[in-house]
Order: structure tokens, then sequence, then C-alpha cells
């Protein structure tokens, strides 16, 4: 491949923009194998999809560690790509949004956690007009009180000044019924936040279509 055509090359003079998915993911996994170059295995990639590039958020390491010329290494690579973008279009969709009830939180973040198949904690912040200010993957996989401790999730409130917070989980099994651990999380949180003046608005499990809010089944005051 001539120079000016390498993924590398063409970013640095033409931008990323120019590049095509096969050639930004090829940039990513940095190197082919003996049999096929980096860009083939990209391309094995991207065949992997049945719709659109948007089908690499369901794909697992240990699917990409099946494909010839893909190891553990490129393949946590891959998905550390695949999640970090998620988390960046999931936070640029809710930037600004005002919260006013249950829906508006699941509709902020319904493209985040709507297919998931692990358990996966986020927190918004919110302004004192309700607006997400930011938000914040906590933890994924299964819950407990010491992986969602409220310094993980206040210390970042008190650095962006955030008048209240609002944590929400998802269930794959699709039951949005709280756990003994949702509810003492729940606990903890809440009395955190009185104590630092950063009110835990609701706690909002999404299971499937269907969703439980906490401040509208068993009030936090």
């Amino acid at each position: 491949m001539p120079e000016s055509e390498r993924p590398r090359e063409k970013m640095l003079n033409k931008g990323s923009q120019s590049l095509s998915n096969t050639e930004l993911l090829a940039i990513i996994m940095r190197t082919g194998s003996r049999q096929k170059s980096v860009i083939d295995l990209a391309n094995d990639v991207i065949g992997q999809c049945e719709r659109d590039i948007g089908d690499l958020r369901h794909i697992t390491i240990q699917e990409l560690c099946a494909m010839q010329g893909i190891g553990p290494s490129k393949a946590c690579q891959i998905m550390a790509a695949v999640e970090l973008g998620t988390r960046i279009n999931a936070q640029k969709l809710a930037y600004g949004q005002r919260i006013a009830s249950p829906i508006d939180v699941i509709g902020a973040f319904n493209s985040l956690l709507s297919h998931e198949k692990v358990e996966k904690f986020v927190v918004a912040y919110l302004s004192t007009k309700n607006e997400i200010i930011s938000t914040e993957v906590i933890s994924i996989g299964s819950l407990n009180a010491s992986i969602v401790h409220p310094r993980e999730v206040y210390g970042k409130a008190v650095r962006l000044s955030s008048a209240s917070i609002i944590a929400v989980h998802n269930h794959p099994s699709g039951d949005p019924s709280p756990s003994r651990e949702d509810r003492n999380i729940t606990r903890r949180l809440h009395e955190a936040g009185k104590l630092l003046g950063i009110a835990l608005l609701d706690h909002i499990i999404i299971g499937g279509s269907q969703y439980y809010s906490f401040k509208e089944n068993e009030p936090l005051d």
C-alpha cells in the first residue's frame, strides 16, 4: 500500500473524517497477523456487523478472539474503542436535557443501557434547573455496595458543583424489580447526599421496556 494511503498517514494528512470505518478500526488494531494485513483483519471484524457499524456494540471479546488473527490484546483494543464511543455518544445525547420524570431519564440513557448484557450503573449530575451537566459510568457488572460507593458517586458531584444526582442502572433479565442490594445502594447514596447537600432525586432501574423508580414506589424521604 502506498505510504500516503496507509490509514495512519492518511489521518495525519487528511484528518480522521477522511478515513473509512475499516481504516479507523485498522488504526485501533495497529498490526495485522502473519496471514492477513491489518486492513483485512479490520474488514473481517466489520463483516460481523449485520446492519451497520453500531452492531459492534453487541460483539463479545470471546467472539472476536475466535476470529483468525485476533487475540485477546486486539479484542480488548476493539472493545475499549467501542465502549468509549458508546459513552461519548450517550454523554452527547444527554447533555443539557432537563429531567422532570423517570421517562426523561429513560429517554436520556436508552442508547447506553437498552441492549446491555450486563448491569451498568450510571449517574447523571444535574444543575439547579435539573438539566444534565455530566454523566458517569460508575460500575459495570453485578452491583454491590463496595463498588457503587458514595465517594465514587459524589466525588464528581462536588467537583461539578452539582445540585442533585439521579442514579440509573439496567437489569439485563428484563425484570426491573429492585434487589436487596439495589435497595442498600439507594439508601447509602441517599444518606450520603443528605450530608453533602446534594440530593439523590431518584434511582431508576431499567428492565427491557419496563422501569422501576424508587421515587415513585419507595419515597427517598
